[in-house]
């Protein structure tokens, strides 16, 4: 399993299972998948190592166990989000999916510090939860030479054992997993360089990704089976995430020191709110191929209207529905300033799921950003080798 703290994913909870501390808790449907599979491998090595429990003892401490042990991983994800917030850094959801958990923190770790303690917070967390159920378990009567006696000292054993190895597994030096946080962090302190600690980390990370995909394949054809297929896989679910930490390492070097104000668009048309949709888009959306429009009431922009309001409404109900009757009031909407870095507002776009953002300032609206307008400037400059 991996569980690692991760800034600005996509990785969103399907499943949402509340809030604790205001921190929205969520499984993604490959969470599904894998709890399943522990349980069903729970079952499998209880039965076999307690032939006298019963089926209904066996099933019932399988699923619990595993219960537990994804309660074990979000008290991991917390503890990445308590030292987030410490640090004055929002925590918007921690998700749970195939390979472990992940908290999604809304902003980078400013300085070297906040990122090592925010990387080594769940390591120590998960080894903690492991030394307290060894405690629990020895409490019991069980020792390390004998096998646990009763269901409840055999669930505790291994939830000891399993959150010690994810401690451990989680150390492991290459990004995304938080030892590579914590590696990207000495090597930030070090150099000072943050973009260039993480480049680092992050070609650590690929290295030993390619590593457990070795493994994992020799592991196959020597005779290991689905296990060595499973290694191969987290190696491939690493390199990924190293590959793509690599990509967003370069996308904000790329922008570095380059605001909204340099790219937004300032001549905003204007559309009467009076008007009709079946009009709005012949005479504005198709003619002009703009997506996103201002609304304007007695010199003051009051909303906004973009392609995706007017495709919630029939088509055969444009001729009686109004601008006014699907915008999106300004007050509504998620705005940025002119002196937003174009990486938080691309950020922005991304966790909102929208196209493009207005610029406000001093309540005035003074233009807008989108999503396109970044990616063609960072298409630009990839022609240009700049």
């Amino acid at each position: 399993n991996e569980s690692g703290s991760q800034q600005g994913e996509s990785m969103q909870p399907q499943i949402r299972l509340g809030r604790i501390f205001g921190i929205e808790i969520g499984l993604h449907y490959s969470w599904l998948i894998i709890a399943v599979l522990i349980a069903t491998s729970l079952a499998g090595h209880f039965a076999q190592s307690h032939p006298d429990w019963g089926t209904t003892t066996t099933w019932t401490m399988a699923i619990l166990t595993a219960v537990l042990f994804f309660a074990a991983i979000i008290l991991h994800e917390l503890s990445h989000a308590a030292v987030a917030r410490l640090r004055g850094l929002p925590v918007r959801s921690i998700t749970l999916f195939a390979l472990g958990g992940v908290a999604q923190i809304g902003k980078e770790a400013a300085d070297a510090k906040t990122e090592f303690w925010m990387g080594i917070a769940g390591p120590l967390m998960s080894a903690l939860i492991g030394i307290v159920c060894f405690g629990l378990a020895w409490m019991l009567g069980w020792t390390f030479v004998l096998e646990p006696a009763t269901p409840l000292t055999a669930m505790l054993v291994w939830l000891g054992y399993i959150n010690i190895g994810l401690a451990i597994f989680n150390m492991v030096p290459g990004f995304p997993l938080d030892g590579g946080r914590v590696l990207r962090a000495v090597i930030w302190w070090i150099t000072g360089n943050a973009a260039r600690a993480t480049r680092t980390a992050a070609s650590i990370g690929q290295v030993i990704a390619y590593g457990f995909i070795l493994l994992g394949v020799l592991r196959f054809f020597g005779g290991a089976g689905i296990s060595g297929l499973w290694i191969a896989f987290i190696g491939w679910f690493l390199l990924s995430a190293a590959q793509a930490t690599t990509a967003q390492a370069e996308f904000t070097e790329t922008f570095r020191g380059v605001r909204v104000a340099d790219l937004m668009t300032r001549d905003c048309t204007p559309v009467d709110g009076n008007t009709n949709l079946q009009t709005f888009v012949h005479d504005f959306l198709l003619r002009t191929g703009r997506r996103c429009f201002v609304i304007v009431e007695k010199g003051a922009v009051t909303g906004l209207i973009t392609l995706n309001e007017v495709k919630t409404i029939p088509q055969a109900r444009w001729p009686l529905t109004t601008v006014y009757d699907v915008m999106v009031p300004l007050e509504r909407l998620r705005t940025v300033t002119p002196e937003t870095p174009v990486t938080e507002a691309l950020e922005i776009i991304g966790r909102e799921n929208i196209h493009q953002l207005p610029v406000v300032s001093n309540g005035r609206l003074e233009g807008m950003i989108s999503r396109d307008q970044i990616m063609n400037q960072l298409l630009t400059r990839a022609e240009l080798k700049m």
